[in-house]
């Protein structure tokens, strides 16, 4: 097979080399075996107003030649028509010349495809006031489906199938000089419904043409790429093989239906399964991170309700220690004003003994006077008698703070001391004393 395709490459590189330049680009595939004659077929209803028919053709793929049916086709755009490609021999191989889409149809080999190419120019309508009027003698559009139409007699040709231009049994047919230049006009490229639709049926294997040998069972279509229902056209003469392809695709489309189904269900479920362990493992992490999070919380708040409480013990410790200070000092203080109990004077210090007087408290009472007293001579001081005791002095003492004051009772004014009798030795006195100086 790749020393087939090696060759099939180097054949296109000769004839690309032989041809002229202007004819370039419409040459795509070469090869020395000529293709099988044309299908015969019905043509499907036209399923739109302003669908254009393009009819079927053999292309060539890696296993050979294989039919494209023929279908309707939306025009790229408004005016244009299309032209077929064909197959043409030139220097020893038969080279595809694509068709293409333009404002007048070319030349295609003089192939007579049928539904209006007959072989030259075309005739299965025109456009007029940006609209398609078609001849419903070569086209199906349906019973009073659409308004643009008309009926014009054509001569269809029923006994010629041949499939190329040039060449062995090939139509000999030469293009004139207004086919010619219309393929030196600007025209488009096949669209891509097109592309599409030759891919689908080159991956068919039914529609080689060494399986159907010139029958295929789809040999047109209603609308591009669709191979099954209503709107698929078996090949004249295999109807029998078109109802088994027919069957065969249905049983073939429910069985992909039902395992793309299945398929679908899989996958939803392993999504599902997939969300629901993403989202458990999100729930978890959400958990696990709110927990932590709650712990972290529950530990600040305890730690600071722990120093708040200890600030407060300390605070109000303090705060007693201080009170309890105060207190202490106060008392002491109290305890140190607090004036002495008053006690009896002893004769020999009834004159100079004071009241002990209270700078906060209020005056005292004057004592009462006391009784005039005979003067007694100062007695000699006896050496043998012990020391009087000598009166303490008065104690300062602060007055205490905030204290009412206290009413007193006046001292009691000190008894007069009895007249000491004179010592017979010391009754005596001294004669210096006496003297008169």
């Amino acid at each position: 097979m790749r020393t087939l395709h090696s060759i099939r490459f180097l054949l296109l590189a000769f004839v690309m080399l032989a041809v002229p330049a202007t004819s370039f680009a419409q040459f795509s595939v070469s090869i020395r075996v000529a293709p099988p004659q044309l299908v015969v077929y019905a043509q499907p209803v036209c399923p739109e107003e302003g669908y254009l028919w393009t009819p079927g053709y053999w292309a060539y793929g890696d296993e050979g030649y294989y039919w494209v049916p023929g279908t309707w086709v939306e025009p790229p755009a408004v005016g244009l028509l299309w032209t077929p490609g064909y197959w043409g021999w030139s220097d020893g191989v038969y080279t595809w010349n694509e068709g293409y889409w333009g404002p007048e149809v070319g030349f295609y080999g003089g192939v007579n495809y049928g539904y209006g190419y007959g072989g030259v120019g075309y005739e299965g309508g025109y456009w007029r006031n940006n609209q398609f009027s078609y001849n419903t003698y070569v086209n199906n559009v349906g019973e009073g489906r659409f308004h643009n139409t008309y009926r014009r007699t054509v001569n269809v040709n029923t006994r010629n199938y041949v499939s190329y231009n040039g060449g062995s049994g090939g139509i000999t047919a030469r293009p004139s000089a207004a086919e010619e230049s219309a393929a030196r006009a600007r025209h488009d490229a096949p669209t891509a419904a097109q592309s599409g639709h030759q891919r689908a049926a080159g991956q068919n294997h039914e529609l080689l043409a060494s399986v159907n040998h010139g029958r295929p069972p789809i040999a047109a279509t209603s609308k591009p790429g669709e191979f099954s229902g209503n709107g698929v056209v078996a090949a004249r003469g295999a109807a029998a093989e078109n109802k088994a392809t027919e069957n065969k695709a249905t049983e073939n489309k429910a069985a992909e239906n039902k395992a793309a189904a299945d398929k679908a269900a899989a996958t939803r479920a392993t999504e599902t399964k997939a969300n629901e362990s993403r989202a458990a493992a999100t729930r978890a992490t959400e958990t696990k991170a709110n927990e932590s999070r709650a712990a972290a919380t529950r530990a600040t708040e305890t730690k600071a309700n722990e120093n708040r409480a200890a600030a407060t013990r300390a605070t109000e410790t303090k705060a007693n220690e201080s009170r309890a200070a105060a207190t202490r000092a106060t008392e002491n203080r109290a305890a140190e004003n607090k004036p002495a109990p008053n006690r009896p004077a002893t004769p020999e210090h009834a004159a100079t003994a004071q009241p002990v007087h209270n700078s906060a408290r209020p005056a005292q009472p004057a004592a009462r006077p006391e009784a005039a007293r005979p003067e007694v001579k100062p007695a000699r001081a006896n050496p043998s008698a012990p020391p009087a005791r000598q009166a303490a002095p008065p104690r300062t003492q602060s007055a205490p703070r905030n204290t009412a004051p206290q009413h007193q009772a006046a001292p009691k004014a000190a008894a007069a001391p009895k007249p000491e009798q004179a010592h017979p030795s010391e009754a005596k006195p001294d004669k210096k004393e006496t003297e008169p100086r």
